[in-house]
């Protein structure tokens, strides 16, 4: 199986660049993030047509996740348990949502980005971090990747001059150690092992020519349960699918499992 992940900043302006990174990289099961539209808005029939099934939550411009297979598509769940809210009345986001592909239960996360870290949503975001880490404690003896746009670099060479992010989110202590809580409940980062600097970072601001230089950030992952570790053969990242006109901020994570 070719699982992946790519937070790509827009479903409908990007439906594009995704059939094409599905069909060029023969990928199995693709989960998205921020695809910012509801299900019913979606541009799905080429996908559909291609032999893929789609599960999507999103409510407006903002957020919103899906899981994309042609290897099944079962028991999707849209929300982990207990999983915290925002807003005002407070009401879940579109951040989580799991379905069963082959054999594997896959989560797309668009994990909470914490803006600072005196702000109301980071406290929100190491909720969020905790009452996940909580529900996926039961899933780690199963096939079970948790993936997706974590908005954690865990470590300082995940970004491009760690002096310049002391006091941003996405590094703080309390981040990191709730990244490093999903490790110590037995899942593996799977594609760190086979995606060395330079060509490890999945994510590049707009500004300042950042993909040009390369001043990014790794902070898409696909984490996977011991059954899923023991079953990974390779991964890259694709950074092709930055460059050019129309891309987004991040690049997809590719990883293959075996049978």
């Amino acid at each position: 199986m070719r699982l992946a992940t790519w937070n790509v900043n827009s479903l409908r302006s990007r439906i594009d660049r995704v059939e094409a990174f599905l069909a060029r990289h023969d990928v199995d099961v693709l989960a998205l993030q921020e695809t910012k539209a509801r299900l019913d808005q979606l541009p799905l029939m080429g996908l559909q047509s291609a032999g893929y099934e789609v599960a999507a939550a999103g409510v407006d411009q903002w957020n919103g996740v899906a899981v994309i297979s042609r290897v099944g598509l079962d028991d999707v769940e849209v929300g982990f348990p207990d999983m915290p809210g925002w807003g005002d009345p407070v009401a879940p986001e579109a951040r989580a949502i799991g379905a069963t592909c082959g054999g594997v239960r896959v989560w797309s996360l668009y994990v909470p980005n914490g803006r600072k870290v005196d702000d109301r949503h980071y406290a929100y975001k190491l909720d969020w971090l905790a009452r996940l880490r909580a529900a996926a404690r039961d899933w780690a003896a199963t096939p079970t990747a948790l993936v997706g746009d974590w908005n954690i670099a865990p470590r300082d060479e995940d970004v491009f001059d760690i002096a310049q992010f002391r006091t941003s989110t996405h590094v703080t202590a309390p981040e990191r150690a709730a990244f490093q809580g999903f490790l110590d409940d037995g899942y593996a980062d799977l594609a760190r092992p086979y995606t060395p600097e330079p060509d490890s970072y999945t994510y590049w601001d707009y500004y300042r020519q950042r993909f040009d230089r390369n001043r990014g950030m790794r902070i898409d992952f696909v984490l996977g349960s011991p059954a899923l570790a023991a079953r990974t053969t390779g991964a890259f990242v694709d950074r092709d699918e930055r460059a050019g006109k129309g891309a987004s901020d991040h690049a997809p994570v590719v990883v293959d499992l075996a049978d």
